[in-house]
Order: C-alpha cells, then structure tokens, then sequence
C-alpha cells in the first residue's frame, strides 16, 4: 500500500494565521494611513493595511473590555479606556503602558479624542459628563456637565486657537463649548435621533434619515437634506479634485453619507451589510467604511472601486478549501450566507453574496479556479474565479433538495458534475454545462441527472473517487455506502460499510488505492476495502468526533481533525500517529490539504483559520545540518585538549550546550598539575552568559555522586570570586542554587561516614595485635588519627527549609537526579458534549462549545547527561563490601576485639 522511497510527513508548522480582529466598537486609521486601529473585546488590534497582518496588539491587565480609544494625531500615543474605570497610555509599537490613571468618571467612558497639537484629550463618559486632560502635564483641566445621558462623540474645533470642543450625546443636540470659560455657547438641535459629527463642525447627520448644513457664526441651520437612511457617517468630498465620474457636476459642496441601505430596494434599516462607520483617507484619496458584519472596506477615489476588505470576525469557520493558481487564496464557510475568498499574501478579502442562508460545505475542482458550495437554503451554487483578477462571480446554481445540504464533492477528472447530500436523505448528481462562462447577470441553471434516497438519515459527506466512477456517501445511521455513477446517469448502490458505532462525519477516497477512509461521532477513523468492503484499519486517538480526514503523501498518510480541537497526522503502514497538532480551541470542521501536499488549512469554530506549512524535508535538512556541525566541532574539541588549550575548549563544549561534554573538558583541566589553580584561571575568562550554563550545568553534575566533586570544584570557583549581586542576576539563579543543596548536603554526609569507616580502619590495623607477635610490639606506637583525605566540600550547616524530605531519604543512595518532578500532574480530561447532530445543524452549536482538557506537561531540563544519571554508583555499599573485605583478612582473634570495641 505505502510507498516505501517516499517521505513519510512528520511535523507541520504554523505558516500564517487568519484571526478575528474586530468584534465592533470605534476604529480609526492613522495619520500615514499604514494603520487601522479597532477593538476586539479587552484589545486594541492594530492592522498593517498593505500586508492585512496584526503586527500589535495591546491589552488591559485586568481583562475588562476596552470601552473606546483614541490615537494622537501625531501617531505616537495610544489611549485606552476599559470598564474598569482606567485610562492607559500606550507605547502601542513596543506594546508598552507609559502610565496609567483613574478616569474620575462615575462609569465607562465611551468616547474620547486627540486635539490637532497632540496634547490635550477629551473623554465623554456615560455618565454625561466631559472631562479634559493634559496629557503632557497629566492633570485634568476641564470638567463640563451638561450633557444628557452618554456622551458618544467628542471632537475639538479644528482651529485650535478657537479652543473650542463639540460633543453629541442621547438628547439629540450638538454642544459647542467654549474651553476658556468652560462654558456651553450653543446647542444645535434639528435631530429627533442620535447624530453623528462630521469632520468638519459646519454640517451634522442622523439616524432620523437627514443631513443638516449649520451657520456657526449665526448657529442657525442653513439647509437640511433628506437621505431616506439611518446614516452612520458623513464625509466631506474634496473640493479640488475631479468627481464627474460619479455624477458630481459642480464645484458647491458635496459630501458622502454610509448608512444602513445596501440599496434603493432595501427596506431593511438592521440589514448586516449596512454601514456603521466611514473614514477618509485623503493623503491615498480613498475612503474606508465599516460594516455591521465587522467587516473593513477601502474604498479608492474618485471610482469608488473596491480596493481591500478585512473580515474582522467570521464567527464559526465550518468549512475552508484551498483555491486559486498555486494555492494563493482559500474559500471560507463560516456562519452565514456569504462566503469569503481569501488571499493569503495580503489578507484580503472577497465576500460573495449569493445564498440566503448558512453556507455548510465546498469543494474544489481539479485546476482550483472552479468551486461549489451548499447551504441551509436548500441549494447548490458554482463559482469561478478569474485567473488574471482574482475576481469570483456565481455561475451556476441548482435548487433541487427539499432540506438544508450539507455536503458537496466534485468531479476529478474534470469539471463535468458535482454531487451532493442533504438533510432530506437523498444523494443527487448534476450534470454541468460544458462552457460556463456567464454573461451579466445571467448564470446557468442546474437540474439533477439522478436523485437517490440514500440513507435513513441526514446526509453527512459525500466524495467522488478519483476516476470519477464512484461515489460514497456518509450518514448520520452509523453506515457509508459505495455507489457506481453509471454512464446513463444512473446510481447504483455497490454495497455497504459497517462497523462505526455512530455517526459518519466524513469519507474521503485513497488517490492510488481501492480504499476508501471515514471518521465517525464515536472517535474512531476507519480504512474500508472496496473490493469487500472489509475494514482494514481502525485508528483511535481523538477524545471526541472525529469530523474531517484527508489522505496525503500519495495516500500513504492520513490527517485527522476533531471536535478536541487537535489535527493528528497517522502513517498508515504502522497505524501510528506520529503528530498531533494543537490546532484550534473548538471543533475543527474545515481540513484541506494542497494540490502540491507541501501546506493545509483547518478552520475551526473558534472563529480561526490557520495555514500549515509542511516541514518535514526542513527538518530533516537541519537536523543533518546540525549532526555534520557537533561532529566537526567535536573534533576540534579534542584537538584543543590534545594541544591543551582549555580555554578555547571549555567555550566550545558550552557552545554545544552538552552538560557531559564539558563535563569531559573539566575532569581533563582538574587531571593537570596546579589544577586548581588552571581550573580557577580558566573559569574566571569565561563570558557571563558562559557562566550563568556552567552554573546550569554544576546542577546536574551535582545529582551524580561520580561527578560531584568536579561540580563542587567549579562551584568554589564561581561562588569564591563573584560577588552575590551578579550570581542572582543570572537567569534560575536561585532555583539552581536551592537545588545544589540537598545533594551537597546527602553527598557530605556520605564522605562523613567514609571518613568515620576509614578511621576505624585505621584504629583498629594499628591497636590489633597480630596472633603470634611478640607482646611488645605497638605497645609504644600511636595511633594515627589523620583522616585518609581532606574533607572537599563546605556547606552552610544550617539545613533550609524542606530539607526533611533528604534527610528520610539519605539511606537511598540512587541520586541520579531522578527524583520525581513535584510539578508533574496527571493529564486532566473532560466529558465529550453528545455529537449526535448532523452536519447540516452544525452551524447551531456555536453556543456548545467543547472545551478541550489539556495534559499539564512538567517543566524539566533535559540533558544528555541523563545517562550518567542512570549509572549510578551506591558509594555506601562499596565502601561495606571493602569494609567486609578487611575484615575477611582479619584473624579470629581481631573478629573479637572488633566486636568488643563495638559493644
């Protein structure tokens, strides 16, 4: 089945991620136009609009949602406002807080500003309240009462001489106040509903359907113009520049309103294509608009051409595929009736209308310029996108089903038929035309060649085999059946898989082999012979549904990808999963590979998407890199031992950050003559960092009685020369230290009672009298009472705290640094939600989310001096055996005198 000279994948990266970025709330663009600044719940994301990439992001400690913002006008300072009554200024480039302070409101400020000069801020809160602050001087200059209710819009005069500020709150009205008396001058009332403040102060607009031109001078209205639309915004067109194209005629004032209306037949005021907020960008001469689906549209003058679109958030992704010329774009299904086209390179996005509901399921053709999707309303569609504009259009649709489909699969060879399954139990082929280019508007209508009543119930997943002969289906009653797509138009049921105890989420066919692949509610991904229709593999390793599986590496592998959020990559030959990605925090619904097998994508219902990149060969590549470099300087290693130059060696064997080979390096320099004095001149020319890793590497050396002293030797070098303040300054300083102690101290108390076994040796070879000696022999000798070597080590004798655990534990002599890590737990899990729902009804579980239980891994330093660690050497029990041994050589006679001087 496998092809054994291809490589196998073992390893996936993360190449680029497409996440939620704006759940609603203000956005504003800076002054160079380079950025888009918005809020996404207790963030401030800031969007690089060339690449489409959040390059920062910042965020309240306290996790409270951030209320409103504001950018200075110089793009240098960032103020933020949370719930919790807190102004923050940012360094928003480092993501750094300068300062913070209280917001003296009562309760959430809910808009603020920047003046022209950068240094006076203005923040209307929810309590009608405005205060003003100095924010080079940081104090609160003005507070002006007044207004009724939430002020929602403040804006300074742009002149600042005048020192005048305009704010809007819920009575309506427009106030103008004049800063130097701190004063209410005027209230300009026409409104009957919240308004909304241009850019210049001379005109404002409403949600009451009219736009009001203002006299400031005489403060009277000078003209009001119905716009039949809630409007969210108004802008002002450039008076120098050229607007005929889009019917402005003359050179009076002219100005652009966003609203709710997508169109002169919308009725709809609440409709999620309306617009919330609209933004001039006059040094690039476009305009940005926001939408209610959260969505960033740049707009270019004087054409008014779509130019870029950002999704600021998809909701739940439950289906993505890979399409375009080399895989540049992907197609998105998320929980709505649009779908989304994105580009990878610059984030940009398409949006295609076209279905009325939730779209369920895509899939892509052959040549990947060609897809199809379904929906809950009951239809088909095709798309097409333009190889040279990227652009997509609808070319065909079919409405033949009697319930929501859930899933769509198309043809391989070419692009003759696609196949779908729906909730009503049916399977069903169509027949597509063979041009399907359109003209206008105009679009092909599909019709089905054959309808078949498939299943019992819902229709999961359907796929075609490669040689488009075949076609399988997968149901929510527990079976996936093979059908022949016959060449009268025909289905013909070839038989039936059995086996999954629930549902079948997914079935996929090999692309070399007669197999075919499902993955089922009960946890469990099967492999099926289509000639028997046997299973021949089971893999089992999800925690819950296994939603999606695809074959990659010419069939030889497989990607799974589950309601536990994790992608598994399984070789098949030994059934073993050899990688499990953490991919997502919900179900992973959308699983695609690439035409090229070298990337995919999964899309999950944590509303991300993200591309993975194959580095398999990278690996490999490095890996080999870096085995042919340790064996180079290995040798060089040993050529600076051999002309012993130990400096130059011992900064190598660090550079390698191998705890044993420089563990080599130092038994080598302590084997010289004056090597305490080598050892100590060696170390002391060593650079900081190369220090704080001998520190590091002491720790290990320590738990291995064999080479302690080398590591005790190192210690009275670094502790005895440098000072306190620059040991605690290297990182783990103190954990290291604390760790050396309870070896230092078991190690020490063995040597004690090597010491103690050798002097009563020593007492007892020269107070014995050997049996038959003359009596005065050793009558006047003394006994020599000098230990056989010089205690090593020097402790503080005051035991810290803990420090009971070793002492219960200093008859175990195995201190090979194997002790149990305290810190390791055991994996916690948590109960499956019941996934006994079709995938047609998916979408209407975002509220169910399933949170994954997460094995807590112990954070532990592992060294490749873990095989000293297990040659342990239990010292006390030599010492007893050389002790025995002496004793064996002893006459009888001095057998009794030992055991008299023991009594």
């Amino acid at each position: 089945m496998a092809n054994t000279n291809l490589q196998f994948k073992t390893n996936y990266a993360v190449s680029s991620k497409i996440e939620p970025f704006y759940k609603g709330g203000k956005v504003q663009i800076s002054k160079d136009e380079k950025y888009i600044f918005c809020t996404c719940g207790s963030r401030v994301n800031v969007l690089e609009i060339s690449t489409g990439k959040i390059i920062h992001s910042v965020e309240h400690d306290d996790q409270e949602d951030i209320t409103s913002f504001a950018l200075s006008c110089d793009d240098e300072m960032l103020v933020t406002a949370s719930r919790a009554l807190l102004l923050k200024q940012w360094d928003w480039r480092q993501a750094q807080c300068a300062r913070s302070w209280r917001a003296i409101h009562t309760v959430p400020v809910a808009s603020m500003t920047f003046d022209s000069t950068s240094t006076l801020l203005a923040t209307g809160g929810c309590d009608g309240t405005i205060k003003l602050w100095d924010v080079v001087k940081q104090y609160c200059t003005h507070n002006l009462k007044g207004s009724s209710g939430v002020v929602h819009l403040v804006q300074f005069h742009p002149d600042i001489d005048r020192l005048q500020l305009f704010s809007s709150s819920l009575d309506c009205g427009i106030r103008l106040w004049d800063l130097r008396s701190s004063q209410c001058v005027c209230v300009l009332q026409s409104h009957f509903s919240a308004c909304h403040l241009p850019q210049l102060q001379h005109r404002r607009s409403g949600r009451d359907k009219i736009c009001t031109v203002w006299d400031l001078k005489s403060q009277k209205a000078k003209r009001t113009v119905p716009v039949y639309e809630a409007v969210e915004g108004v802008v002002l067109l450039p008076e120098n520049e050229d607007f005929s194209q889009v019917g402005v005629k003359s050179k009076d004032l002219h100005f652009i309103t966003a609203g709710s209306k997508v169109s002169e037949e919308e009725e709809d005021d609440d409709n999620p294509r309306g617009l919330t907020y609209l933004l001039h960008l006059p040094a690039s001469s476009r305009l940005a608009t926001v939408t209610a689906e959260h969505n960033i549209l740049l707009y270019q003058l004087p054409g008014f051409t779509t130019q870029q679109q950002f999704v600021g958030y998809s909701d739940e992704v439950l289906d993505v595929k890979f399409l375009g010329k080399d895989d540049s774009h992907i197609v998105v299904a998320t929980n709505s009736s649009q779908l989304k086209v994105f580009e990878l390179l610059t984030n940009s996005c398409q949006i295609l209308y076209g279905h009325t509901d939730t779209v369920l399921s895509l899939d892509v053709f052959r040549k990947g310029s060609l897809f199809a999707s379904c929906a809950k309303d009951r239809s088909v569609r095709v798309w097409q996108m333009d190889s040279d504009s990227g652009e997509v259009c609808c070319v065909a649709q079919g409405s033949s089903h009697t319930n929501a489909v859930g899933s769509i699969t198309c043809s391989r060879m070419k692009a003759s038929f696609i196949a779908s399954g729906s909730q009503d139990c049916t399977v069903k082929v169509w027949n597509l035309p063979a041009d399907l280019s359109t003209t206008g508007a105009d679009m092909h209508q599909l019709t089905p060649r054959a309808t078949e009543k498939a299943h019992d119930k819902d229709v999961n997943s359907v796929a075609v085999s490669p040689n488009d002969k075949l076609l399988a289906s997968g149901s929510q009653d527990r079976t996936a059946k093979l059908w022949s797509l016959a060449g009268d138009g025909n289905i013909g049921l070839l038989g039936v898989f059995r086996g999954h105890r629930r549902g079948v989420w997914a079935v996929c066919f090999s692309p070399v082999d007669q197999v075919l692949a499902t993955s089922s509610a009960d946890g469990t991904t099967k492999l099926w012979s289509l000639q028997d229709f046997s299973c021949l593999k089971t893999f089992e390793g999800h925690d819950a549904s296994v939603l999606k599986v695809v074959f990659v590496s010419r069939g030889t592998q497989l990607l799974t990808s589950g309601s536990d959020g994790l992608v598994k990559l399984w070789t098949i030959k030994t059934n073993e999963c050899v990688k499990t990605l953490d991919a997502h925090q919900d179900k992973v619904w959308g699983l695609h590979g690439s035409r090229k097998d070298d990337k995919m994508v999964t899309g999950s219902a944590d509303s991300n998407i993200t591309v993975w990149l194959d580095v398999t060969e990278v690996e490999l590549a490095e890996e080999q890199a870096k085995q042919e470099d340790q064996i180079l300087k290995q040798q060089e290693l040993s050529n600076l031992l051999h002309e012993k130059k130990y400096l130059k060696a011992l900064g190598l064997a660090i550079s390698l950050d191998q705890p044993h080979t420089v563990l080599t390096v130092i038994k080598a320099i302590r084997q010289v003559e004056d090597s305490s004095e080598l050892l100590e001149k060696t170390v002391l020319k060593l650079r900081v960092d190369q220090k704080e890793s001998l520190l590091r590497y002491c720790v290990v050396w320590n738990t291995n009685a064999r080479n302690c002293q080398d590591a005790q030797a190192v210690l009275q070098v670094l502790l005895t020369h440098l000072p306190p303040e620059e040991l605690l300054q290297y990182e783990g300083a103190r954990s290291h230290l604390e760790g050396l102690i309870p070896f230092t101290e078991r190690h020490m108390q063995r040597i004690g009672k090597l010491l103690q076994a050798s002097m009563f040796l020593n007492y007892m070879w020269q107070k014995m009298r050997v049996a038959g000696a003359p009596s005065s022999v050793g009558q006047d000798e003394e006994m020599d009472t000098t230990p056989l070597a010089q205690p090593f080590f020097t402790i503080d004798k005051e035991k810290p705290k803990g420090s009971g655990d070793e002492e219960k534990r200093d008859g175990d002599d195995s201190e090979g640094g194997e002790d149990e890590d305290p810190n390791c737990s055991a994996d916690e899990e948590e109960e499956e939600e019941d996934d006994e729902v079709s995938v047609t009804k998916k979408a209407s579980t975002s509220a169910e989310r399933v949170e994954n239980g997460k094995s807590t891994k112990t954070n532990g330093n592992h060294h490749s001096e873990s095989e000293e660690s297990s040659e342990e050497e239990d010292v006390e029990e030599e010492n007893e055996q050389t002790t025995a041994q002496g004793m064996k050589r002893l006459p009888v006679s001095s057998t009794q005198q030992c055991q008299a001087f023991a009594s």
